[in-house]
């Protein structure tokens, strides 16, 4: 097959178009969550995720009617975990990670194990995407980077001094929300894209990668989202053609991306 035939598929067309929006918005929260040590979120909230989508099937609802607010609770709750019961913010993703996993296999236990459209969310099948996922992808894409573009500063003083922007009127505990609600709505996004185990490798690799090479913070940005769009274009293309899980397959070109980096670097 050729590529222009491969190009002439609806599920292709959907699943770049899907990948792109998602691609870009991992990459540029991705950034400040590095820099934030708060990259580990991604992880937990996948997690919760995970739990929140058991429910909606379990229940026969749409999953992402479910997945959007329940992980956007978890993701204020961890902040507020970590501010009131003195507790690391590790320590509180944990918790909220291990009880929203924890709920999930007990509704998938109940409704007699793990069915196919739960395992698809395990895993990932951004080539099985609806138009309707389509569509919510670019929906909450554009809202996620319009927010970020409007909060910009004070995103970018809250990453780097938390303290010196308190004191410059920045009322840093609503950026931590803003921050960890488009987490939140991110986390939910790229579910679909690479699955609820690796959702966390598409907001971490890019970034870490765009930092390896990048001479300020705007180009790490850029950089980021070039890798990023990139791995996911070539990621779909190849785990067509070859057979392969697209998601892992997308994780693994990021992980390529950053090991050159490191070659870069040390030559």
């Amino acid at each position: 097959m050729d590529l222009l035939n491969f190009l002439q598929y609806t599920f292709i067309q959907k699943a770049f178009l899907a990948g792109a929006f998602v691609a870009i918005v991992c990459s540029v929260l991705g950034l400040f969550l590095v820099l934030r040590k708060m990259s580990l979120i991604g992880d937990g909230l996948s997690h919760v995720s995970f739990g929140a989508i058991a429910l909606g099937l379990f229940f026969g609802v749409y999953p992402f009617c479910i997945a959007i607010p329940v992980v956007i609770l978890a993701s204020i709750l961890i902040l507020k975990i970590s501010e009131r019961a003195k507790v690391y913010g590790d320590a509180a993703i944990g918790i909220v990670s291990a009880v929203g996993i924890s709920g999930g296999i007990i509704l998938a236990s109940l409704s007699k194990g793990f069915n196919v459209d739960l395992f698809s969310y395990l895993f990932g099948n951004i080539l099985a995407i609806s138009i309707t996922e389509v569509i919510l992808s670019i929906v909450l894409s554009v809202v996620v980077l319009v927010v970020i573009y409007f909060f910009y500063w004070d995103l970018f003083s809250a990453t780097f001094d938390e303290e010196y922007a308190k004191t410059t009127g920045i009322k840093t505990n609503f950026i931590n929300i803003i921050l960890t609600v488009l987490t939140a709505l991110t986390v939910v996004l790229s579910v679909k894209m690479v699955g609820i185990m690796l959702v966390s490798a598409l907001l971490i690799l890019p970034a870490v990668t765009a930092l390896q090479i990048a001479k300020g913070f705007k180009a790490a940005m850029i950089i980021g989202a070039l890798v990023s769009l990139i791995s996911v274009i070539f990621g779909i293309t190849l785990s067509f053609f070859l057979d392969l899980p697209t998601g892992a397959t997308i994780v693994i070109i990021n992980a390529l991306f950053l090991m050159f980096t490191f070659l870069y670097k040390r030559i």
